[in-house]
């Protein structure tokens, strides 16, 4: 079959979906409002899992540009290099499905501003590099916004023991993914295999919770709830 330039309708990806997902749970997704917080090998993974499968407003917040350092585990192109990751994800999730409510913030994340920033999700997904600003915004949403969800990440690097990667749930509205032990350092630089599982975790869960409810959200067995 020849290219072509694929011009699908809303009706037609809704259908598709929901063939897929059931409509019933793919109306829960649509009407699903999540954050991301940080564009690079999680959050960038993160973001085009929730947007194939129709999550319907993504909030996209970063204040970086795409470098070629990147490329190894983000989900970004040679062509985009230089680009504010923000736009350069956004354009890329629109690709996927153009009928989606992306809103996009290039900032970097205060104790000043996460307050505005983070009004209007029902689920925050952390997905820093630095541990500074993972706890200042797992402490910000839970300090300021007890009602929401927030799903963080901790220790993904290296190439090996995926199986290690867990999710856990911390507290009533704070879920952490990861192994929570390996950290970036010489030899056990971050890759894409493993960051990717890592993304996984964190979008499966955001997925749980928007089809499930608050009940959803399961966790290993042996965990402390």
């Amino acid at each position: 079959m020849a290219d072509r330039d694929w011009v699908l309708t809303k009706e037609e990806i809704d259908a598709a979906l929901e063939a897929r997902h059931s409509r019933t749970v793919q109306e829960r997704l649509r009407a699903g409002k999540v954050a991301v917080a940080g564009l690079g090998g999680l959050g960038s993974n993160v973001a085009v899992s929730l947007a194939r499968i129709g999550v319907g407003h993504l909030h996209l917040v970063d204040f970086d540009r795409v470098d070629v350092t990147n490329l190894n585990r983000q989900q970004y192109f040679m062509r985009q290099i230089g680009r504010y990751k923000t736009d350069a994800l956004k354009e890329e999730l629109l690709e996927i499905n153009p009928y989606l409510d992306i809103r996009t913030d290039c900032v970097r994340v205060t104790e000043e501003n996460l307050e505005a920033l983070f009004q209007e999700e029902e689920i925050v997904c952390e997905a820093f590099d630095d541990p500074e600003c993972k706890a200042m915004l797992v402490n910000g949403i839970l300090e300021r916004f007890p009602e929401k969800i927030i799903v963080s990440a901790s220790g993904m690097a290296g190439y090996g023991q995926s199986n290690e990667i867990r999710t856990r749930k911390i507290g009533k509205n704070f879920y952490l993914c990861g192994d929570g032990v390996s950290d970036s350092g010489n030899g056990m630089g971050l890759m894409a295999p493993r960051v990717a599982v890592c993304a996984g975790h964190e979008a499966n869960l955001i997925a749980e919770l928007l089809i499930d409810g608050r009940d959803g959200g399961q966790t290993d067995k042996n965990d402390d709830k």
